[in-house]
């Protein structure tokens, strides 16, 4: 009797008409992409942890939510993560997160988490450009800007 195991199938796929990627120079062209994505009527009331899939001259490839948590918290499974960063080509990312209630300071599990995927990216050879935190009313935190990454 021969065992059979699941097949993997691993895709991306881009819309047929490339959209226009916007050009990402600085967290705040990434804090304006991010809010313009972000379910408004969530960022006050639950953590959620998404990433920003860069192509090598920094344009938006897209947006993926990796997580959606509680009030105070989300969890971050890197495997889920890169899985999702090498399935799509992907050669920058920006990590980014809310704080619901509106606190703009990074925690220690969030330097801690950016450190671990900067490092596991260096072995891709996939930068990690920025961590952002959004604030339900617009004002926001980068990792770069304050010299953490």
């Amino acid at each position: 009797m021969r065992e059979q195991v699941n097949e993997i199938k691993i895709s991306y796929h881009e819309t047929p008409t490339p959209l226009s990627h916007p050009k990402i120079t600085s967290s705040s062209d990434a804090v304006a992409v991010l809010f313009s994505h972000w379910e408004k009527g969530t960022i006050g009331l639950r953590e959620s942890f998404k990433i920003v899939l860069l192509n090598n001259s920094n344009g938006v490839k897209g947006i993926f939510e990796i997580s959606n948590g509680g009030i105070t918290g989300t969890l971050v499974d890197l495997r889920i993560l890169f899985a999702v960063i090498l399935k799509s080509l992907t050669v920058g990312i920006i990590l980014a997160h809310n704080h619901p209630s509106g606190t703009l300071k990074a925690s220690s599990p969030d330097v801690e988490i950016t450190k671990k995927i900067q490092r596991a990216a260096s072995f891709f050879d996939i930068k990690l450009l920025d961590h952002i935190i959004l604030a339900p009313d617009g004002s926001y935190y980068s990792f770069a800007d304050e010299g953490i990454i």
